[in-house]
């Protein structure tokens, strides 16, 4: 770099003399002229000489002092350059050190590895030593093992794969037990608290609602104050009771027993209609075809009154709205329809309020469970004109009757478990039917029905293996099972007394519940002589 500086220096120092040198040629030229002019020729000569050496020794003065300028600009590039190099060279030096020392670094590393590979090698002749001798002694174990197994084998006369069945067997048969005894504690612990919590919603229900006991039953048989009156009812060939029959669409049965006159038929309307027109014939004393067909006619629309008037108060008591006047007629019809002695209209509105209860309790909505059930049997007033059981039959004619809240809906047509349960008020109601119907002296049972109830109860609980006797006590509210001791265990005892609730679940109707006790007694006798 300083001496292309120098270069170009000179280069201009050159410059400026050649322009020196055409002044000069061109103040000679002037000269010359002049000198041809004539007189002032020499004058011009010496002139020109003059500015001759005026203009080299101008020349000549700039020159030193572009040469000058140019050293001087060297000399300071040179300083510049000769410190780069140096400092370059001091780096450079520092780079050679670390070098140095990183190599001197990696120099003992390479060492140590070295070492560590010679100790690692030396522990792998060891493992190895040892995992010779660890073979050795696996293979002696192996050996004694054989032998221990076929003396094992020889002296138990069976063999390992016999021997392995009989184990799993004894494993198998105590896993059972153990399962038994861990399902029967946690079935015990859940219907404990289970049955704590329901207990205390049932019982709180049934405080709340303490209605009258209900066992009252239809009217089937008239009083007469005398039997001369049985003849005044069938009337000239019968034509009295015949018309009576025909337009009430009843049996009217008149025989030897003393002042009664006995109504059948399988609507509990017309029957009350058929009675009271009876009644009315009876006190009036007119007894005769038109004067029957009159009475009839009264009795049948006073009767529709009232079935109106019973589902509209029923309904106002249960604060049901919005009921079409078709529910609100069949609600009213079953104010004359009995079940097991009870009143069936008494009972939907004990189960409406409460399923209400229970719904509060449970933090669901009451005015729909209060609804579900107090619409929950209306199947039971048509159920003897229409073909099917009377859930379908309600929810069906619910449902075309303007009913569209498939809660409502889905408890008339499940609360016998007829149909799948699509909503939580379904269990509520069955809850709260079996409440209302399983209360003491809310229903009655004929005997014949009773004893077949217990006779099917007792043969599902011996038809169960290992059953010795069988036993239902408390009027078939409760089934003791005794069992043989020395074929079942206590674990299996819980498993049967399931397996015959469950049976009695699937197989039976009955109100309330029936409690299932399976007895094992194991006793022993011994006499002295």
């Amino acid at each position: 770099m300083p001496t292309s500086t120098a270069l170009v220096d000179l280069t201009f120092f050159e410059t400026l003399l050649i322009a020196a040198a055409l002044v000069v040629g061109v103040v000679v030229g002037v000269v010359v002229i002049r000198l041809a002019t004539g007189a002032t020729l020499r004058r011009a000569r010496e002139e020109a000489d003059a500015l001759t050496r005026a203009a080299e020794s101008a020349a000549n003065a700039k020159a030193k002092d572009l040469v000058l300028r140019a050293e001087r600009e060297a000399s300071a590039r040179r300083t510049e350059v000769d410190r780069e190099v140096t400092a370059a060279l001091a780096s450079v030096g520092e780079s050679q050190a670390r070098s140095e020392r990183l190599q001197a670094t990696l120099e003992k590393k390479l060492d140590q590895l070295a070492k560590g590979e010679d100790r690692i090698r030396g522990l792998e002749a060891i493992a190895q030593e040892r995992l010779s001798a660890i073979e050795s002694e696996r293979a002696g174990v192996a050996a004694a093992r054989a032998q221990a197994s076929a003396r094992l084998e020889s002296i138990a006369g069976i063999s390992r794969d016999e021997a392995r069945a009989i184990f799993l067997d004894e494993v198998r048969a105590d896993s059972a037990k153990d399962a038994a005894a861990l399902e029967q504690r946690i079935v015990a612990e859940a219907e404990g608290r289970a049955e704590e919590r329901s207990r205390e919603i049932t019982l709180m229900a049934i405080q709340r609602y303490a209605a009258d006991v209900v066992s009252e039953s239809t009217i089937k048989a008239v009083r007469i104050a005398n039997d001369d009156m049985k003849g005044r009812i069938i009337g000239r060939e019968g034509r009295n009771i015949k018309t009576i029959e025909k337009l009430t669409g009843v049996d009217i049965l008149i025989d030897d027993t003393p002042g009664i006159i006995s109504v059948s038929c399988f609507d509990r309307v017309r029957q009350a209609i058929a009675a009271e027109t009876l009644q009315r014939l009876l006190t009036d004393g007119r007894i005769h075809p038109s004067r029957v067909e009159e009475v009839v006619e009264q009795v049948r629309k006073e009767t529709n009154q009232r079935i109106i008037r019973a589902g509209t108060e029923a309904a106002l008591e249960a604060d049901i709205r919005n009921l079409h006047p078709k529910l609100i007629e069949a609600m009213g019809k079953l104010s004359y329809r009995t079940s097991f002695g009870q009143n069936v209209l008494k009972h939907s509105l004990e189960v409406a309020f409460l399923s209400q209860m229970i719904a509060d309790q449970l933090g669901l909505d009451g005015t729909i469970a209060r609804r579900a059930g107090f619409l929950h049997d209306i199947g039971k007033a048509m159920d003897h004109e229409i073909e099917g059981g009377h859930p379908a039959i309600g929810m069906e004619f619910a449902a075309r009757h303007g009913e569209k809240a498939e809660a409502v809906l889905n408890a008339i047509g499940g609360h016998h478990a007829d149909i799948p349960t699509t909503t939580p008020y379904t269990p509520i109601v069955m809850a709260a039917d079996a409440l209302s119907g399983a209360r003491p002296g809310a229903r009655r049972e004929s005997m014949e029905a009773y004893i077949k109830r217990l006779e099917q109860l007792e043969a599902i609980a011996r038809e169960q293996p290992s059953v010795v006797e069988a036993y239902a006590v408390q009027a078939g509210r409760e089934v003791r099972v005794i069992v043989d001791a020395g074929k079942i265990d206590d674990a299996t005892t819980h498993m049967i007394a399931a397996a015959i609730a469950k049976r009695v679940e699937k197989e039976m109707t009955f109100p309330g519940e029936i409690k299932v006790s399976v007895l094992r007694e194991v006793r022993a006798e011994a006499t002295a002589r």
